[in-house]
């Protein structure tokens, strides 16, 4: 905190500026601590330069979020999840979320950790208009900045103190905080192996045996898992769409002769290999998760460079 003052003093709003947009921009760099030290720093006569540098930060980074949802849609978002500690539910998650309260997530998701991207993200594959989406995304950047500089303001007397605290036992309290953090990492690794192990169980077939399934003719009913957004973007041809919380959907009798296939949109195959595991105990023998997911399928289908459609 010391050197985030002296820092402060020097460099200002595009301090300020720069690490808010960094930190927007999907790097582990906390911009809020600095964000306080502001406020306790310029007092509420002086707000308006970090208020103002801190939102244009954001508008700008989740702007361009905005856009690459735009153009890439579930791809970038399941980027973005490959770096979660929840890989496999963190789309479909996100994915409710935003479905559920819309585009008022961007009042709140700057002060959830790893929201912010997904939820500027989701605007973008959702197609929420530029103009409503730069509203919310104002107020919710002024709100979260504001909110900071005030904490800040009016406990800037304690800054000192809090100094103080950290200069005597700074180490060790960053020790402890360090374990835990990264017991609690191992605990999220240790049930996520539990889970893969378990779901191996489920055969993954692949999609060029798919197409070669539908080309000969076979019997095949084939479940989307995918969160609602993703399944209206594009699907397989045919495909059934499946909440994966919802009961297990009717299916005719002629159904424990096909051969079922599940696919979704989310690392291994998980919420694939749920669903199958599902429908294997409840009577379906012949039930496959895709390897891959609706990605594979989609890069098979995608013309080869210089080709058409």
């Amino acid at each position: 905190m010391q050197d985030i003052q002296l820092l402060l003093e020097q460099y200002g709003g595009w301090l300020v500026f720069a690490n808010v947009l960094v930190e927007q921009a999907g790097l582990p760099v906390p911009a809020y601590p600095m964000l306080i030290a502001a406020g306790a720093l310029a007092g509420a006569g002086g707000w308006a330069v970090p208020w103002l540098a801190a939102t244009a930060a954001c508008l700008l980074a989740d702007t361009l979020w905005y856009l690459a949802g735009r153009r890439y849609g579930s791809r970038l978002l399941g980027v973005i999840c490959k770096m979660s500690l929840s890989q496999d539910s963190c789309i479909r998650q996100t994915q409710r979320l935003y479905l559920r309260i819309g585009v008022r997530a961007l009042l709140v998701c700057k002060f959830l950790p790893g929201a912010g991207a997904l939820s500027t993200v989701m605007a973008g594959l959702t197609g929420t208009a530029y103009r409503r989406f730069l509203l919310y995304d104002l107020a919710g950047s002024l709100f979260w900045v504001g909110s900071a500089l005030l904490l800040g303001g009016l406990f800037h007397n304690v800054v000192n103190d809090v100094l103080e605290i950290l200069g005597t036992y700074g180490a060790m309290g960053l020790g402890v905080l360090a374990a835990v953090l990264a017991l609690y990492i191992l605990a999220r690794f240790l049930r996520r192996r539990i889970l893969l192990r378990s779901l191996r169980v489920i055969p993954r077939l692949s999609v060029d045996e798919l197409m070669q399934w539908r080309q000969d003719g076979r019997n095949t009913l084939v479940f989307d898992v995918r969160p609602q957004a993703l399944r209206d973007e594009q699907r397989i041809p045919g495909a059934i769409a499946v909440d994966l919380k919802a009961p297990l959907p009717e299916l005719g009798a002629n159904a424990l002769e096909s051969d079922i296939v599940v696919y979704c949109a989310c690392p291994n195959e998980v919420s694939a290999a749920l669903l199958a595991s599902r429908l294997r105990a409840a009577g379906y023998p012949n039930t496959w998760a895709l390897r891959g997911g609706y990605e594979a399928w989609a890069e098979r289908k995608r013309p080869a460079p210089g080709q058409g459609a």
